[in-house]
């Protein structure tokens, strides 16, 4: 459950029409059966006293970074449609298996892993294949050392997974990653019994290491830039294994 106060330390913005926080990973978005604090969205609402928040960059559960709120609807429409015409940029920092040395553009399309046990999987497929969807990932490297790599993620789409389906077709996944890491069945693994030692050998963090570091409005007409620096469950690990203080 998000604590009152603590959400208020999450908040990077906040203006008559937007509220932007930085949200830490293993933070549900949409609103659960749980009550209005076991979600970003339901939180945000009892914060703000509004009857209806719209979520505008919405993030995966483990994934951590910048999240954008729009107060009324008309500002979320034309967030969304900026979004559509890709006049909204965005960063993110991930630390990844490998050492990942030269910046690389991946363009491959992407759709459902049909031969993946978790069905929520996307994979690299043919662009003629049935529900592919061109997908437009360019990586550079932070740092690369030590069997790891820090690396900036900047994206032309925005499919579902897209830069983590796109890292492991590199053959680069981000650690922590139950999905698209050593084997999808640590997902499965995961949802059975939760996180076990087993699993912390394999995937050496609880979470994905992936992280929006920034969001663009100035293209879509508004005088912002969004940025939210690592959280400390990945600078640790950074300064860990990478010897790097991110």
């Amino acid at each position: 459950m998000i604590e009152p106060d603590e959400l208020k330390t999450w908040i990077v913005h906040e203006d008559d029409r937007l509220l932007v926080i930085s949200k830490p990973g293993d933070v549900v978005c949409h609103p659960s059966k749980a009550g209005p604090w076991s979600s970003l969205v339901g939180a945000a609402r009892e914060y703000t006293g509004l009857p209806t928040m719209h979520l505008v960059f919405r993030l995966d559960r483990e994934t951590s970074g910048i999240i954008v709120l729009a107060k009324d609807s008309q500002m979320a429409s034309r967030l969304q449609k900026a979004m559509q015409e890709r006049r909204v940029s965005k960063r993110y920092r991930a630390i990844v298996w490998g050492e990942l040395r030269e910046p690389v553009t991946v363009n491959q399309p992407l759709g459902v892993d049909l031969h993946s046990p978790v069905f929520v999987k996307s994979a690299v497929v043919r662009m003629g294949d049935m529900e592919a969807k061109a997908c437009i990932t360019h990586f550079s490297t932070e740092v690369a050392t030590n069997g790891f790599s820090l690396v900036s993620a900047d994206l032309e789409t925005g499919r579902k997974h897209q830069i983590r389906a796109h890292l492991q077709w590199l053959g680069h996944s981000v650690v922590g990653d139950k999905i698209y890491g050593p084997d999808p069945r640590c997902y499965l693994d995961f949802i059975d019994h939760g996180w076990t030692p087993a699993l912390e050998s394999k995937l050496l963090m609880d979470r994905h290491a992936l992280h929006c570091a920034e969001i663009g409005l100035e293209a879509a007409g508004l005088p912002f830039t969004f940025r939210a620096p690592l959280p400390e469950d990945m600078r640790r690990f950074c300064s860990e294994r990478l010897g790097f203080n991110a």
